[in-house]
């Protein structure tokens, strides 16, 4: 898979701009707000509908402008293929596949991505609801039917919340209807993140023991807190007994405690827990090796590799991990790179290098 040019309309800071793109790695380089990640963004709101840097469609937009556009023309398994998206500063989305209007989860999974940013540094040590997001997206990518039934649960969540406001202090809550429903989309979900979970595991560790010269092993562990003994719950009849059991809890407390919103992921170095005692060092080369893991586990699901990218992160890995970085994807993996600072690349091959200012590009090292 490898993305050919991209075209941005009032985008951000480009106001109208084409790059042409090169199949390998594609260093944007520049100083700070100069626009190189807005280049990769932009990329991303091409994968899945929406930004990974706001949840608010007018922050994307050119100041002043009423509307921006993005076409990212790409080819998936040697078809060429274009993605043509029109955000609004009022109104939807209109997303197009080859000039064919579609909705946002049936552009999931047509270009695949993986994206590395400075904040996934922070996954391990950070919230529950980010290791959630990072492994729901993941999947998405490559199973459109979980990413419907994800999107359907979470609805139906929030239905389920808004009622027991609703009812507040009353014993008799109408939920039977809503529990059944979320009993059913809960053991799809944790049945496909164990699914899922278990091919990641024997990718990461193969990443990491490659990074750490064999040294360490690692392993994702998959966590329900509402669990007792460490066990785990994915069945339909099990959801619907713990989610009536928690009732009086959950009209307590006006939100539902039971389900995978609730699930988290913890990382292991043997029997280590790095969120509780791995160094930094350990924490990152655990995120790198869940990233590499990622563009694997995307490969063996859908037959080629993601195009990934990397908005700024070499500058935050040590010397031997950002060449171990740049050895596996180089002539393997199409990637785009953001820096300030292109020595780390010149002495590789089949670079492109494209400068970014002031809502401008040109081509060549600087």
């Amino acid at each position: 898979m490898r993305i050919d040019s991209l075209q941005l309309f009032q985008f951000r800071n480009y106001k109208d701009v084409t790059i042409q793109f090169n199949p390998e790695i594609i260093v944007l380089h520049g100083t700070n707000g100069a626009g190189k990640t807005n280049i990769l963004e932009s990329i991303y709101v091409g994968t899945i509908g929406k930004s990974h840097r706001t949840n608010d469609t007018s922050d994307m937009l050119m100041f002043n402008a009423e509307e921006a556009g993005i076409v990212v023309k790409f080819e998936k398994k040697d078809t060429p293929q274009k993605v043509n998206i029109k955000l609004f500063r009022q109104g939807p989305k209109d997303i197009r596949l080859n000039d064919t209007k579609i909705s946002q989860k049936e552009l999931i999974g047509t270009l695949n991505t993986v994206i590395f940013c400075p904040e996934d540094l922070q996954l391990i040590k950070g919230t529950p609801s980010g290791r959630r997001r990072f492994l729901d997206m993941e999947i998405s990518q490559t199973s459109a039917t979980y990413y419907h039934q994800l999107m359907q649960y979470n609805r139906l969540l929030q239905q389920r919340n808004a009622i027991l406001k609703e009812y507040r202090g009353k014993q008799n809550i109408p939920l039977e209807e809503w529990d059944l429903q979320l009993a059913d989309m809960a053991s799809f979900i944790v049945k496909k993140r164990l699914e899922s979970l278990k091919k990641i595991n024997l990718l990461i560790d193969l990443m990491n023991r490659k990074l750490t010269g064999g040294l360490e092993n690692l392993t994702i562990g998959y966590e329900q807190p509402y669990m007792d003994n460490g066990s785990l719950e994915y069945t339909k009849e099990g959801f619907y007994e713990r989610i009536k059991a928690a009732l009086p809890q959950d009209r307590h407390r006006m939100t539902t405690s039971v389900g995978p919103h609730r699930d988290d992921l913890r990382f292991f170095s043997d029997a280590m827990d790095l969120k509780k005692f791995g160094s930094q060092g350990q924490q990152r080369t655990a995120v790198l090796s869940l990233k590499l893991s990622e563009l694997e586990f995307i490969k063996s699901e859908v037959g080629e590799y993601p195009v990934l990218l990397l908005d700024d992160v070499l500058s935050e890995l040590d010397e031997s991990r950002r060449a171990n970085l740049l050895q596996f994807i180089h002539k393997r993996i199409q990637t785009f790179i953001t820096t300030t600072d292109i020595h780390d690349f010149k002495d590789l091959k089949s670079v492109q290098f494209i400068s970014c200012e002031g809502g401008k590009v040109q081509y060549g090292q600087p």
